[in-house]
């Protein structure tokens, strides 16, 4: 019996062997078969390096932008409590800012040592838009309504589903209300939003609405698609938007359409009055001035019959 086992044991480790040496002899006919074989496997390992360094710079990338878009929620912040906002260590985030303070993105504050975004990013911003001279041009002309109408008066643009505000002159009164350069509102909530929607090629705004999530912000804004819509028609038909508390219960703001030389809506421009000074019987005066202003605006983008 011993004999056997140790025969069948010597069989097998044969049989090993002999499977052994037929696959060194296929890779090494392989590797003569390709004389580049002997390159790729280190071009192969860079790869997989480089792969494996990838995800963690696309983790660095996505915390230096969630570290911005938390500083556009609110002017300045600590290190702590973006800590905390964004559950990063407060080593990194401290790391980041740094960096960005370096590059001129980030700015600090040097009593209370926190942070808040520099101008740079808005230069860079600007840089984005179709029409560079737009800000140059409504600016001049958003401060000549601003000595008529005594208001606060907003320029934006509509981003997918949201307005961006782009530009803002102050009332020249003591009470300034309205929103910030740069803030980002829900379209379907504010007369700047309404009015792009509106005047939007319809492929475009239908596509927009289809994806839209309405979300009421306060007791008057839409609840629906269908009213959306409605108010989206009648904008289309009397040239301008109207919102009544529908994001601030605060503020009531009416804005008209900008368009460029090919008919296409660029840009809305807004009035925003608080609740107590809004008066309805002056409706028509606000919203002859606010189209007044943006024929001029228009005008001096190319646009030559300017529909109100």
């Amino acid at each position: 019996m011993a004999s056997l086992m140790a025969e069948n044991s010597v069989s097998i480790h044969g049989r090993d062997r002999s499977r052994n040496s037929k696959r060194q002899g296929r890779a090494l006919s392989l590797s003569k078969m390709r004389p580049g074989a002997s390159n790729l496997s280190g071009e192969q390992e860079g790869r997989d390096v480089e792969d494996e360094r990838q995800p963690e710079s696309v983790a660095a990338v996505l915390k230096v932008f969630g570290i911005l878009q938390v500083l556009t929620d609110q002017r300045m912040m600590g290190v702590s409590d973006i800590s905390q906002r964004l559950a990063m260590p407060k080593a990194t985030v401290y790391r980041f800012l740094q960096t960005m303070k370096t590059l001129g993105y980030v700015q600090q504050e040097q009593e209370s040592e926190r942070y808040g975004l520099t101008m740079r990013l808005y230069e860079l911003g600007t840089k984005a838009l179709a029409y560079p001279d737009l800000l140059r041009i409504a600016d001049v002309q958003m401060q000549l309504l601003s000595v008529r109408c005594e208001e606060t008066l907003h320029l934006a643009s509509l981003v997918d589903s949201e307005v961006v505000y782009i530009h803002k002159v102050n009332s020249p009164g003591i009470l300034n209300l309205g929103f910030r350069i740069g803030q980002r509102i829900p379209a379907y909530c504010s007369a700047v939003g309404k009015v792009l929607l509106a005047f939007t090629p319809i492929e475009i705004s239908d596509t927009l609405l289809s994806g839209m999530q309405i979300r009421p912000v306060q007791p008057a804004t839409h609840r629906d698609q269908i009213s959306l819509r409605e108010d989206l028609e009648r904008t289309r038909q009397q040239g301008f938007a109207l919102d009544l508390q529908e994001f601030d219960q605060n503020l009531c703001c009416l804005a008209v359409p900008i368009f460029d030389f090919l008919h296409n809506v660029v840009a809305g421009l807004s009035m925003a009055l608080p609740v107590f000074r809004y008066n309805s019987v002056r409706q028509g005066e606000y919203v002859s001035m606010l189209h007044q202003t943006a024929r001029n605006i228009s005008g001096q983008l190319g646009c030559t019959d300017y529909p109100f």
